[in-house]
């Protein structure tokens, strides 16, 4: 992932925190709701590419896809939390090249359930600072490859229970609350993987993603 996308990342949710949080102050429009148990709903973007795991040179474009879902966010006292998340999530790669001298465009599309288990530090009513592990289970996955003087389409679908076949994950983020309406980043990363055929071999390149997210809450007392 490019630097560059990342600073601009983090100026854009830092411009929006500072703009949203003095707002909502200022209207007197901010409600505390850090001791409530809390239902909502989420969609937004992924933007993933992949890495290599052993550094060597391996060079892909990030792509956006879908993410969208359900959370429910339980207090541990006032300032801590347990947030729990179901959400169906696009993840993959666009890269170009050549191959035998035929230029080729190929992207790979990923769809997992991914399943947040994230602990939760709110410092303020506006603020919520979560990271923990992650379970993915893989539904299906997209090939396109588009050469020259061909294309070629494939898509697998994956039903089983093989633990094997899915990975965990870490991610962090954030998300500020105003009121019903919660606006969320997330940065995660796989930690482990498998080549689909059983084997215990790790492979070489994992996901990767940035996510944003606009959620609306309903708050249980």
């Amino acid at each position: 992932m490019k630097k560059k996308n990342i600073i601009l990342l983090g100026i854009a949710v830092s411009l929006y925190m500072i703009i949203s949080q003095n707002y909502c102050f200022a209207q007197g429009r901010i409600a505390d709701y850090r001791d409530m148990i809390q239902l909502g709903v989420k969609v937004g973007t992924n933007y993933s590419n992949v890495y290599d795991t052993k550094g060597e040179e391996f060079k892909a474009d990030p792509k956006f896809g879908l993410a969208t879902g359900v959370f429910v966010a339980i207090p541990i006292g006032k300032y801590l939390g347990f947030q729990p998340e179901i959400l169906i999530s696009q993840k993959g790669f666009h890269a170009t090249g050549k191959f035998l001298g035929i230029l080729y465009d190929y992207t790979r599309t990923t769809t997992y359930v991914d399943v947040p288990l994230l602990f939760s530090l709110k410092p303020t009513p506006f603020l919520n600072l979560v990271a923990g592990p992650q379970y993915s289970y893989l539904l299906k996955q997209k090939d396109d490859f588009d050469g020259s003087f061909f294309t070629i389409q494939q898509e697998e679908e994956f039903n089983n229970d093989d633990l094997r076949m899915n990975t965990l994950c870490f991610l962090g983020g954030l998300d500020i609350d105003l009121n019903n309406f919660v606006i969320g980043t997330r940065m995660g990363w796989d930690l482990f993987d498998n080549n689909k055929d059983n084997t215990t071999t790790t492979p070489r390149y994992k996901n990767v993603w940035f996510q944003a997210t606009v959620g609306y809450r309903l708050v249980n007392n």
